[in-house]
């Protein structure tokens, strides 16, 4: 072969051809670096009869310049990256780009220099020196990452190295990770427990693809089944992907599979440093990180010897990506495991509605754990009707929940309040004028942080302090607070428990892996009375002494007009309430609601999820939806808003009349304005048989539009704003 053609990571010339020089022998899935002009370009050898492009002359062909030393993307891996962006309708080298996790890996190991702190105390300290040092206490990372860290510029530490506060670390890049030992801590399981986990052995051994689902209430141990499959994947040389949905997560995962296995798994996610990044994305390539545990871009890295996969929490809808190549990691790891001829467990107490559907039609193999482990009770479920117990003016706990509460710290117990809503306050206005905050960039109002003083906006980041003045009527201390946040909820706790010791856990405040370790070590220390947090709390976490729950605002995820409001309100609630009595004690939850007859709070009154999840796929069977259905967005933007108006009809008006495709649109979307970028919406509505992708394809490809739009596809979007 002394033609090659080339993937290459550039957007406007995605395919181009190559010669071999004289010597050079290469394959398929090889990385190289290639001409393009005066610069070069870093490109992956792929099958010309799967990657079309105008056939270039022999005469004109350049030379590829070297290849790097690293292995070549297997088979299967490139099939799930040809897949992936037939179905996202992406970029093929957007999608290929995700399985190159660390471009400074590339080049090969060796090591890299890092820094921390030396220990010196200088005599004199500037500001910005001082602050540095209070922020690097315990880091060592290179100069960028420190800056990041401390807030400082990059020449404020090269002046703390040279003035010996900050020393070098050579830190190997290659250095093995501690092997995991399959028999290290073998668990007693209960008998279906081990019913389970033998069908995952099994499967393992067969070496052939084989999807299942574990269905199976919180605390019934559906850790420890597919545990025992990873056991079996590591005696065989195989490795081991493991999909969290969130980074939160984490923490308490390692600390159960360190026990399990004796050493930490490899982890990949987007907070790694750099030399962590390199180094596990090598030992990745080398077969030698044996189980890899990471978020949803984990899902491509090109694994040597892949013999399982596990995504837990599999109803997460953390798991699609909002930007970019907008896939589903839940989804795609199955086409993964498809390719790679392994078998894929998805995890949960709550399975998505599309999960369930597939585990009904055969498709995959559903495993049951319908009890706790151990002997414990799933929670008594109780209703608040916040109509009949009306909350006392200016709070937001009815007052049985306060009874409870007061009765648990009693008996020395622990509680937990479950808000989905992070900050004091969703809204701030000005009493006198009637003034709102809201973001400059985007259509959505300022949140009031008062832990952390500041107002701020969930979707872009923009963050500003409190004003001592209204900016539009400049009356001095007029704000007010309008509806509760989690903040505002432990002020509530604070003021009828004094005694009471309140931890506010969200996003905000387990923002690292040391603060997550420190909450989940200070909850099973009882050094915490009552947990007021986030959907971040819902799952993942055991605290044997939890035996209350309450849910603040069950009405919260029922509001807008996404279509899977109800599933996602179940899962929640279920989830939460599923942390309440998972050790000797019983538990209990208050769900206060406004609805009390709404569909999704009645089924989780009566603990009958097979009715609800009926129902659901009834609705969603006369509306089209998915799973019976299938929905697709386009999603226009611009930083001019006549643009993007122009722009979304013009693909309006280029709409194909086909009969089993509908589409709604354009109009502007719910979140007009986000990031500083004007957004109108075109929804598709199409049945399952209709070939949705190729009718996207052939409806936009015409189209031209100008340079500062920005159209992007999202197939099976999770998220209507």
């Amino acid at each position: 072969m002394t033609r090659v053609r080339l993937l290459v990571f550039n957007p406007a010339l995605p395919v181009l051809d190559y010669r071999l020089p004289a010597g050079m022998a290469t394959e398929f899935g090889q990385l190289v670096i290639a001409p393009l002009g005066p610069r070069q370009v870093l490109g992956i050898v792929w099958e010309p009869d799967r990657l079309p492009g105008d056939e270039v002359p022999e005469a004109k062909l350049r030379p590829i310049l070297e290849k790097l030393p690293v292995p070549p993307l297997s088979a299967p891996l490139r099939r799930l990256i040809e897949w992936c962006a037939d179905y996202y309708v992406a970029p093929m080298n957007a999608v290929a780009r995700m399985a190159l996790g660390s471009m400074a890996a590339l080049r090969g190991g060796g090591t890299t220099t890092e820094y921390r702190l030396s220990g010196e105390e200088p005599k004199r300290l500037t500001p910005q020196r001082a602050a540095a040092m209070d922020a690097l206490h315990g880091e060592q990372a290179s100069i960028r990452e420190l800056a990041h860290i401390a807030g400082v510029s990059d020449g404020v530490l090269r002046g703390m190295v040279s003035a010996g506060i900050l020393e070098p670390v050579t830190v190997d890049l290659d250095r093995p990770y501690p092997r995991a030992r399959p028999d290290h801590a073998v668990p007693q399981l209960s008998e279906a427990q081990a019913a389970a986990a033998s069908r995952f052995v099994a499967a393992v051994r067969d070496e052939k693809f084989a999807p299942f689902l574990l269905d199976g209430v919180t605390g019934s141990g559906k850790t420890e089944c597919y545990f025992e499959a990873v056991a079996e994947a590591l005696r065989l040389g195989r490795q081991v992907l493991v999909l969290l949905p969130e980074i939160a997560l984490t923490e308490n995962f390692l600390r159960r599979f360190e026990a399990r296995f004796g050493v930490p798994p490899v982890l990949w996610h987007s907070s790694l440093k750099q030399s962590e990044r390199r180094r596990a994305w090598r030992a990745i390539v080398s077969g030698e990180a044996q189980v890899v545990v990471g978020a949803r871009s984990a899902l491509f890295m090109p694994y040597k010897r892949l013999g399982l996969i596990v995504i837990d929490e599999a109803h997460e809808v953390s798991f699609k990506q909002d930007d970019g190549v907008r896939y589903n990691a839940r989804d795609v790891a199955v086409i993964r495991a498809r390719f790679e001829a392994v078998p894929v467990i998805l995890a949960s107490a709550t399975p998505a509605l599309e999960s369930l559907q597939l585990a009904e039609a055969g498709v995959y193999e559903k495993i049951d754990l319908p009890s706790r482990f151990g002997g414990a009770t799933l929670p008594e479920i109780s209703i608040v009707d916040l109509r009949q117990e009306v909350p006392e003016r200016g709070r937001w706990l009815a007052p049985r929940l306060i009874d409870e509460l007061r009765e648990r710290l009693a008996r020395g117990e622990q509680s937990l309040l479950f808000l989905n809503r992070r900050g004091y306050a969703p809204l701030t206005l000005c009493r006198h004028c009637g003034y709102r905050f809201q973001c400059p960039n985007c259509s959505a109002w300022l949140v009031e942080h008062r832990l952390s003083r500041r107002l701020a906006c969930h979707h872009c980041g923009h963050e500003t302090p409190p004003p001592e003045a209204c900016p539009e009527c400049h009356t001095p201390d007029c704000l007010v607070a309008c509806g509760p946040g989690v903040e505002r909820i432990a002020d509530e706790v604070a003021e009828v428990l004094p005694e009471a010791r309140v931890a506010v856990v969200t996003s905000d405040t387990l923002n690292s892996p040391e603060k997550i370790s420190a909450f989940v070590e200070a909850a099973e220390e009882k050094l915490i009375d009552v947990i007021v947090g986030t959907q971040i709390v819902t799952k993942g976490y055991h605290f044997p002494d939890l035996t209350l729950v309450g849910v603040v605002d069950a009405d919260l995820g029922l509001e807008g007009g996404d279509l899977r409001a109800a599933e996602r309100t179940y899962q929640q609630v279920a989830q939460v309430a599923g942390r309440a009595g998972r050790g000797e004690k019983p538990g209990e939850v208050l769900i206060q609601t406004r609805h009390p007859d709404a569909p999704v709070i009645a089924a989780l009154a009566a603990g009958d999820r097979d009715a609800f999840y009926a129902a659901e796929a009834e609705g969603r069977k006369d509306a089209g939806a998915p799973p019976f259905g299938r929905w697709a967005a386009i999603i226009v933007s611009s930083e001019d808003e006549a643009e993007a108006r122009d722009a979304a009809r013009a693909i309006g008006g280029a709409a194909p009349n086909l009969p089993d495709v509908m589409v709604l649109g354009p109009a502007p979307a719910p979140l007009s304005l986000l990031r500083g970028r004007y957004r109108y919406r075109l929804l598709i509505n199409a049945r399952r048989s209709a070939k949705l992708q190729d009718a996207i394809r052939a409806w936009l490809d015409p189209l031209q539009f100008p340079q500062g739009v920005r159209v992007s596809v999202d197939i099976d979007p999770y998220s209507f704003v």
